[in-house]
């Protein structure tokens, strides 16, 4: 997909808002305008700032904070429940720039973990922080805390209840579980949805910037981590090749990089933005057995909006502000 051009002081924004067994058939009118409007507020947050001439590092975290605010994504407050009844956080950020990142993990009272992994990068000398620690770094800066009831929400409560009974690992959304022996083993019914989400930009200075944030995965114990507060795996940003930001079974795109294995095969094998997605999603994951999608946006304003799944919620704004939204195949 081509959205916007090569101009001097093009603007674009891209998101995402999970991916997986999205079917129109299973969708009500209202649910359906539910997702699209809060998928258009988080493009239009995002496009506020960039139409400023505010940076993309910005307009990411604006785009994300919207989300996570909405009880519809699995991330801030939609976010899903471990097996011990806990939501616990991911996120990360990246300045395509200078490279500068920062993340957050299992985190449990930060009201916007984006904001939270967003410090990290630019208070701290840190990449990656996790639970109480990173916790109590979010507070003495003087970011947003909240008590853990903030993030409950009845469906999400729901969710865990089932996958308990059923006593599998669930991903977000899910209709139907994945039965698990560890992590990485599949049952061949795919009927699920992924929560992650995420935004990638470019702002008027040529700079780009990718973030992503989650709730992880329905049921999970042991501490268990995917890959979205992983830089390189979840979230990349390069300059010199583009931003990406990925939503999906988490262990897949760890174990393929998936983020950075993007940028590297626009930086070095010079694939349009469009093959490298597709060579990455539509090949290298499938081939471990694992699902998913990603948004990523490169310096010309060129975007792509991948997955293997049966949908994903995404959406992108360009130059001249036009909001395009989609959820299905």
């Amino acid at each position: 997909m081509q959205a916007g051009s090569s101009d001097s002081g093009n603007i674009a924004l891209v998101i995402h808002g999970g991916a997986g067994t999205i079917l129109k058939k299973n969708m009500t009118p209202e649910k359906e305008e539910a997702y699209r409007a809060a998928l258009t507020q988080a493009l239009k947050a995002g496009y506020a700032v960039l139409e400023k001439g505010g940076k993309s590092i910005d307009a990411v975290e604006a785009a994300v904070n919207i989300m996570e605010d909405s009880p519809l994504f699995n991330a801030g407050k939609g976010a899903v429940f471990t097996n011990e009844g806990k939501n616990e956080m991911d996120a990360s950020i990246m300045d395509g720039k200078n490279l500068m990142a920062g993340s957050v993990a299992s985190v449990t009272t930060i009201k916007n973990p984006i904001t939270a992994a967003k410090t990290v990068m630019l208070k701290s000398p840190h990449v990656m922080m996790i639970g109480a620690g990173a916790e109590k770094f979010a507070k003495e800066q003087g970011l947003t805390i909240v008590d853990p009831s903030y993030f409950y929400t009845e469906d999400r409560w729901k969710q865990l209840q089932k996958a308990k009974e059923e006593d599998k690992i669930q991903l977000d959304h899910a209709d139907s579980a994945k039965k698990t022996t560890g992590l990485l083993k599949q049952k061949e019914n795919k009927d699920y949805k992924y929560g992650t989400v995420g935004a990638c930009a470019l702002d008027v200075y040529g700079n780009l910037a990718a973030a992503t944030s989650t709730g992880g995965m329905t049921n999970k114990r042991f501490g268990r981590v995917g890959d979205s507060p992983i830089i390189g795996a979840g979230t990349y940003a390069n300059n010199n090749s583009c931003a990406v930001s990925c939503t999906g079974w988490g262990e897949f795109f760890i174990r393929n990089v998936v983020a950075h294995d993007v940028a590297a095969l626009v930086e070095y094998k010079g694939l349009s933005l469009k093959e490298a997605a597709e060579e990455v999603i539509m090949k290298k994951v499938p081939a471990l057995g694992g699902d998913g999608g990603l948004i990523a946006l490169d310096r010309n304003g060129n975007i792509a909006m991948t997955f293997n799944t049966e949908g994903m919620y995404r959406g992108y704004i360009t130059k001249d502000g036009k909001v395009v939204v989609e959820i299905y195949k």
